[in-house]
């Protein structure tokens, strides 16, 4: 069923969430949910929601990939690579990507991610899976773990000292944090 996502104002979205303790029917239905409003979601399209944003504070995400929608239950991080490589050259890559959030939506900022990350989480089978994700896939997932923690991106780019975009009308223009 299609869920309205928390608007970036909302105090939920600044709780941490806990960890599932049983793959039931109840967190079935939250996966389901979490699947039927990502993909409706054109203007601006998503690649990943987290269970906080439809006001569910529990450990569940889910992300899109090159094979479809992976869901990620209570996801624990066991490596982190904080030196992004470039896949093609196999060069070190400058890693800011302009990053957005469905819950602040058209707004922007060039965020400095990292490059791999390496995590342990159940599927929507309760079945334990460890997997690494590179580049953007990282970063997908970094992003969706901070909303898990009550942590926005907005978050990120002040710590980073980095700016903020409204892309509007076909322009950016520069907002203050």
């Amino acid at each position: 069923m299609l869920k309205q996502i928390l608007k970036s104002t909302d105090p939920k979205l600044r709780e941490k969430s806990k960890p599932v303790q049983k793959v039931d029917k109840k967190i079935l239905s939250l996966i389901a949910d979490l699947k039927d409003t990502l993909t409706v979601q054109e203007d601006p399209e998503g690649v990943g929601l987290a269970a906080p944003q439809i006001g569910k504070n529990v450990q569940v995400f889910i992300i899109k990939t090159e094979k479809g929608l992976k869901t990620i239950i209570n996801p624990k991080v066991l490596e982190i690579s904080k030196t992004p490589k470039n896949p093609k050259k196999g060069k070190k890559r400058k890693a800011k990507i302009l990053e957005g959030c469905l819950s602040l939506p058209h707004y922007y900022g060039p965020l400095k991610r990292t490059g791999k990350i390496k995590l342990r989480y159940l599927n929507e089978d309760a079945k334990e899976v460890t997997e690494v994700f590179s580049n953007f896939s990282a970063q997908i997932i970094a992003h969706e773990l901070d909303h898990l923690n009550g942590i926005l991106f907005t978050d990120r780019l002040l710590e980073q000292k980095a700016p903020l975009y409204e892309y509007k009308n076909g322009e950016w223009e520069r907002v203050e944090l």
